[in-house]
């Protein structure tokens, strides 16, 4: 039987907002695991696919360096921007509008218990949506995310990825550049990797990307790599 994944496209949202009820939607996961443990006919878990837009932010997961964050906090306030410490996976990342985060809060065991291949299908959606605009892009050994023309001079990354997992209950997720204002990647070093740059669709194809075509292609790429169905509430 397909797992079933409730849609929730939240629009532009304060990204302490969206954290704070990723960390509501992931308890409530939990706490439903906790108590079918105990039930001879377990009801299904209550995954959740959120898809924001945030007001220009920057975050640091818990590998990250502050370092990698090339001004000051002071600076960003400046900028109309906000600063994160977070407790995803990865170094330091921007979100701003034009660009599409995607927040997946899944109960794992009920998909496959392997975090690696978690990351490599989010990827691989990702992957096949950009195909879907003539961008052919691809992953880079050693360095999570989507990326173009890897292993060249001109190797550039289009979404970052960092997940947070526990229990099997995964949060956090992927940042896909449709149409951001790049100059805020100035301000940071993306995800700590200095010697290649960032790109996004709008720079990769020369003319405007339909966001909301783009996160029916992602959904619909989610959906059958991880063979469950994606429905919107009532």
């Amino acid at each position: 039987m397909r797992e079933k994944i409730q849609l929730k496209d939240l629009g532009l949202v304060d990204y302490k907002a969206a954290w704070d009820y990723q960390e509501e939607l992931f308890q409530f996961i939990v706490s439903h695991k906790k108590n079918q443990s105990s039930n001879e006919k377990p009801e299904p878990s209550p995954h959740q696919l959120l898809m924001v837009e945030h007001p220009h932010v920057y975050t640091l997961g818990k590998s990250g360096k502050i370092d990698h964050l090339l001004v000051s906090e002071e600076a960003l306030a400046d900028k109309g921007a906000t600063f994160y410490k977070i407790n995803r996976g990865g170094d330091i990342t921007y979100h701003g509008p034009g660009q599409l985060v995607v927040y997946p809060i899944l109960d794992l065991e009920s998909f496959f218990k392997d975090i690696h291949k978690y990351l490599r299908l989010l990827e691989e959606a990702v992957i096949r949506t950009l195909k879907e605009h003539g961008i052919e892009s691809m992953r880079s050994p050693g360095e999570t995310g989507v990326w173009l023309d890897v292993g060249t001079p001109f190797a550039r990354k289009i979404c970052a990825m960092g997940v947070r997992a526990s229990r099997w209950v995964t949060m956090h997720g992927l940042a896909l550049n449709i149409d951001p204002d790049m100059g805020y990647f100035d301000l940071m070093i993306p995800c700590g990797i200095k010697d290649k740059s960032v790109t996004s669709m709008r720079l990769e194809t020369r003319k405007p990307v339909n966001t909301q075509l783009v996160k029916e292609q992602l959904i619909r790429h989610i959906s059958d790599l991880f063979e469950a169905d994606i429905f919107v509430a009532d």
